[in-house]
């Protein structure tokens, strides 16, 4: 092998290989971080809400134009909308509720296991409804029950407090409250803590119910449901679970139906599942984009520094190609030479460039509590620029290859 000339070319014209090296370096810390990110957003997003077929699922926003109802003719017409959905061909099932996860708006309260703790345990998702979000959404209840029928409360939310006591939880809420239990029904939890902490006992627990915020760790998943009807105006929110493939027509239809009940006096906004997700996850989509792109461009600049590296190299060299060939150098020894030189060109910026994507992993790590970078992107990206800087050289290595002798020669001045 050559390796012993070739570094000692390489040592004698230093700045080109070093400007390579630093750019594989540079790009490989990036590339390996970047897709690394890439990776963690798109697990972030495909993340069950705990939603069952999401895309059966909508939600209907009524206001009615009503001019100072009372308490009961609200409770009275809210029951009355229910019905009304209920009644349009292709509904499975309807729940008034306050809330829905992925809409990026909502209420939350703080939750804590004792009345003591001088802080709360966590924060969570505050979802009511006074009929069942567990059969609606499709939760599925790992322990427990649902809510009954006479736990229901009708709340005043002008002057009433909540006097709720009994409550359905995540199972991520439960455990974060008493991560060594082993079942949950029967606690006592507390909404907020000292003197005026609300106790409420847990019936149910759910696998999975998304927060409105979707947060990324642990906090996406700590969501509590109880069974109440909050009015404080004439409007009121229901989500829908329609038939599979009839959402859009019950849409239309429930639409109608409601503004007929109330003889036009109504204000309707339809929502879907599938529109809160994408907009909860637009900006890590975009992020995901742009470092793809960038990734992409790197990349490309990386390999534009090596093609024109060689091609340099090659007319500089065509003297000494020339007088190889003359002494019998086969065209695949002159192809070899550039290549093994490229490759401990590149293969040096492999090395430093994994001591940098391992730096650049501690900052992002420390600074924005991302995962730590997997070995497989290390060695991914180690192999992508390997396999680049081989690609990338064969062409000028190629024509460096195909120069004869004769013509070597007599091009040389």
């Amino acid at each position: 092998m050559e390796i012993r000339p070739i570094l000692s070319a390489l040592l004698r014209s230093k700045t080109g290989p070093i400007l390579v090296a630093v750019q594989v370096a540079l790009s490989l810390a990036i590339l390996a971080n970047a897709l690394h990110i890439v990776s963690e957003r798109q697990a972030v997003a495909a993340r069950p809400s705990g939603v069952v077929a999401e895309e059966d699922i909508f939600y209907l926003q009524v206001s009615e134009l009503k001019n100072q109802p009372t308490f009961n003719d609200m409770v009275a017409s809210q029951a009355r909308q229910r019905d009304v959905l209920r009644a349009v061909p292709g509904v499975q099932s309807v729940a008034q509720t306050n809330q829905a996860p992925l809409s990026r708006s909502g209420n939350n309260t703080g939750i804590s296991a004792s009345p003591d703790q001088l802080k709360i345990t966590t924060g969570a998702a505050f979802y009511v409804s006074p009929d069942s979000l567990v059969k609606t959404w499709g939760l599925k209840l790992t322990e427990g029950r649902d809510f009954l029928p006479t736990e229901v409360a009708d709340l005043d939310m002008n002057k009433d407090d909540y006097q709720v006591d009994v409550v359905i939880v995540t199972q991520a809420l439960a455990h974060k409250l008493w991560p060594d239990a082993t079942t949950y029904v029967g606690k006592t939890l507390y909404f907020g803590t000292g003197k005026d902490a609300e106790p409420a006992r847990i019936v149910g627990v759910v696998e999975r119910l998304q927060s409105t915020g979707a947060e990324v760790g642990e906090r996406a998943e700590m969501s509590i449901v109880q069974p109440i009807r909050r009015i404080s105006k004439p409007r009121a929110m229901y989500t829908v679970r329609a038939e599979p493939g009839q959402r859009e027509r019950v849409i239309k239809e429930a639409e109608e139906a409601l503004r007929k009940d109330a003889g036009n006096r109504v204000i309707i906004r339809a929502l879907t599942f599938e529109k809160d997700r994408l907009e909860r996850y637009r900006a890590d989509r975009g992020l995901a984009w742009m470092l793809v792109t960038v990734s992409v461009l790197l990349m490309l600049v990386t390999a534009s520094g090596i093609v024109g590296m060689a091609s340099l190299w090659v007319t500089q060299r065509r003297k000494q190609i020339g007088v190889r060939r003359a002494l019998g150098a086969r065209r695949i020894d002159i192809l070899r030479y550039f290549v093994v030189e490229n490759v401990m060109i590149t293969s040096a910026g492999v090395a430093v460039g994994l001591l940098g994507a391992l730096a650049l992993n501690h900052l992002l790590v420390s600074t924005l509590e991302l995962a730590r970078l997997p070995a497989g992107y290390l060695i991914g990206g180690a192999l992508i620029f390997l396999a680049l800087g081989i690609a990338a050289v064969y062409g000028p290595a190629w024509r460096a290859a195909s120069i004869s002798p004769a013509t070597a020669t007599r091009g040389v001045v």
